[in-house]
This record gives structure tokens, sequence and C-alpha cells, in this order.
């Protein structure tokens, strides 16, 4: 086999390969592919990490000291700061270990385990992002490419347009000046088209942050109908992880008013020595204890208390308005989900048939020659106003369903 035989087998292979990588991008396997490899989502696990390691020493006793010294050292007399065995002079090693009072390394302890909860918190509220802009930019990108099939069918219409407007004018049944409405509705067809090819462009590139090169692979699917109740939703607010993260940041608070009393209690160290002199005196060993003295815990330790305190009390505030803000965003949201819905229905139900009666009359009536061309193009206009405009709202439905989704339920159900 040539050279040039192996090289078009390696390129139809790589060309295989990338269309077996293009499976169709399900809503539910962009959630997965964003949570699998969304890089906010890899930092907030590292985090959780660092904080598990973090705690596994945060109650244990400080490393102990190894002292060095000399003691009887003469500094005046013949043999001042002699080290020679005529003098009394100790060489000293010894070994002294601080012992935190148990409080103190309890509530040091409580602190890493809160600092835990935080990191997990911080993760979940990272994890709710990244699904809900997930969700937002699959739909979006859903709803595009649901705008452009029409527009895909309101090109071939208007292509049939065209050649009956040049067959009555071959059959002189029409004006020279007729065969530019259906030409300037060509234009204004791919005016459009091209804007929704941005739009799908720009929610592709949103997608892409979560889903990497999966974000231009075909979508496949439906996004799912989630069941939107104000009563199911508002039990779950208090679940919302902005709170739970200030719930973390309540127990980090409470563990520091811990560890703030804690230091109101004294400390203590034991030590052991051991003191070299000269052969004619003997070796001496020495224990030493100490103690600490929170003589002054009113003008020290207390502000340190009432400072967390305070802190703490702060926080219970921000938990109060952050709860009554979700659950207003709640009310809002939930009022603008009921008017798309009420308007996707009227859009569906009432004004789409509408529009699409006045094209049937306009065109039965331009047929028999009653009509004229102009009120067949702005019917048609207006029809395909009202079959973007359904899809529209459909989209806006999903995605406010989405955030309140996401948002206020959590991960699916």
């Amino acid at each position: 086999m040539n050279i040039r035989n192996l090289f078009r087998l390696a390129v139809l292979a790589a060309s295989l390969a990338g269309a077996a990588k293009a499976e169709p991008l399900t809503f539910a396997a962009a959630l997965s592919r964003a949570v699998r490899e969304a890089p906010t989502l890899a930092a907030s696990a590292a985090r959780i990490d660092a904080g598990r390691q973090a705690a596994i020493p945060a109650d244990a006793l400080p490393d102990p000291q190894l002292t060095l010294g000399l003691e009887n050292v003469p500094i005046e007399g013949s043999n001042r700061f002699s080290l020679d065995s005529e003098a009394m002079t100790m060489r000293r090693i010894g070994v002294m270990q601080a012992f935190p009072n148990r409080a103190k390394r309890a509530a040091r302890a409580a602190a890493a385990q809160a600092d835990i909860g935080q990191a997990e918190a911080e993760a979940a509220q990272t994890r709710l992002s990244v699904r809900r802009d997930t969700a937002l930019a699959w739909i979006r990108r859903h709803t595009a490419e649901a705008q452009l099939q029409h527009i895909a069918a309101l090109v071939e219409e208007n292509h049939l347009l065209q050649a009956a407007v040049r067959a009555r004018l071959a059959g002189g049944k029409a004006a020279a000046a007729e065969t530019v409405a259906p030409r300037e509705e060509a234009a204004l067809i791919a005016e459009r088209e091209e804007a929704l090819r941005a739009s799908r462009d720009q929610a592709i590139a949103a997608l892409q942050r979560w889903v990497g090169a999966a974000a231009a692979w075909p979508l496949a699917g439906e996004p799912p109908a989630w069941p939107i109740e104000r009563e199911t939703l508002l039990g779950q607010v208090r679940r919302h992880p902005d709170l739970v993260l200030l719930d973390a940041k309540a127990r980090a608070l409470d563990a520091g008013i811990g560890e703030a009393q804690a230091a109101t209690r004294p400390d203590w160290s034991l030590g052991f020595a051991y003191q070299v002199r000269g052969a004619q005196f003997g070796d001496m060993a020495s224990i030493e204890l100490g103690f600490d003295l929170p003589l002054f815990a009113a003008k020290r330790q207390t502000p340190r208390i009432e400072a967390r305190r305070h802190e703490r009390a702060a926080l219970d505030a921000d938990y109060q308005s952050a709860l009554r803000a979700l659950t207003a965003e709640l009310d809002s949201d939930l009022a603008e989900y009921r008017r798309l819905q009420q308007a996707l229905t009227r859009q569906r139900d009432v004004l789409l048939p509408l529009a699409e009666e006045r094209v049937a009359l306009t065109l039965a009536a331009w047929r028999g020659g009653q009509g004229n061309l102009a009120e067949l193009i702005a019917a048609r206009r207006a029809r395909i106003d009202a079959e973007l405009r359904a899809v529209e709202l459909a989209g806006a439905r999903g995605e406010m369903a989405a955030r309140l989704h996401f948002t206020y339920a959590g991960e699916p159900s």
C-alpha cells in the first residue's frame, strides 16, 4: 500500500471518529457533561478536599519544642563567661510540650468542620449555577433552531410564491411590479434567518463554556416539562444554596465564638530538661510546668467574643433578608411564568390560527383575481411573525421553568 492510500485511510478514519463523537446532545446529556467537566466544579471539589485535609490536625496538640541553653554562666570574676569544668555552668537540653485547653481544641475542630461545610455549600451553589446556565443555554439553542426550521419552510413557500407570480405574469394576469414583492419578502426572511443564526451561535458559545466542544453537536429531544407549583417550590426555598451557605457561615461563626470563649481558660505546658555540668558536680534533670494567665479578659478575650456575637447577629439578619429576597423573587418569577404561559396559549390557540386564516383568505382572493399581492404579502408577514412569536414564547416559558426548577427545586427529581 502506497503513501497516498495510507493518507486517505488516515483521513477517513479521522472523519469517522469525528462523526462518531458528534452524537446528539440531549438536555440530560448536556447537564451531565457540564457537571462532569465544568472547571468551576473541579475547583470546588479541590477546596472541599483541602478543607478535609486541614481538619485532620485541627484538634491535635502543637508540635513539641526542643530547648537548648546555658545556665549559671559566670559574668564576673576571673572565670567570667567561662564554660570550663571549674565553673558551675550547665549545658541544658530539653523538650517542651504545650497543652491547649480541651475547649480550645474542640472549638478548632468545630471550626475546621464548619470550613468544610462552607466549602460544600459553595460547591452546591456553584453546581446549581452550572446546571441552570447549561439548561438555559441548551433551551436558547433549541428555540433558535426551532425558529430556523420555520424559516426554512417559509423560504420554500416564498419560492413557490415567486413561481406563481411569474406564471400569472406570463399569463397576463399580473403586473410586472408584482414580481418585486416576493423578492422583498425573501430579503426580509433572509435577514431574520441571519439574526436567528446569530442567536443560535451565541447560545452555542454560552453552552461551550460548560460542555466544551459538545456544544456544537446536534441537539436531540425536548427540554423536560417540570411541574411548576408555588407551594412545592416555596417549601424548598430554605434548601436554596444561598441559604445553605449562610447556614454554613453561621456554624463557622459559632465555632469562632467557642474558640474565643475557650481563650479565657488557661493553657498549660510541660517540659523536661537535662543539664550537663562539670564532672565534679554531676549532671542534673529538671521538670517545668507553665500556665497561661488570662488576667485581662475584659480587654482581650471578651471583646473578641462580643465581636463574634455581633457578626453572628448580622449573619442572622442577612439570612432573613436573603430568605425574603428569594421568596419575593420566586413570586415574581412565577408571575412571569404565568404570563408567558397565557401568552403562549393565546398565540397558539387564537393569534396563529387567525393569521393562517387571513393568509388562506387573501391567497384565495388573489388567485381569484379579487385581491392584490400586497395584501397577501402583508398577511404572510403577519403569519411569519405569529409563528416565530409562538416559538419564542415557548422558549421563554421553558427558560423560566428551568430557572424556577434549578433555582428553587435544586437537583432534578
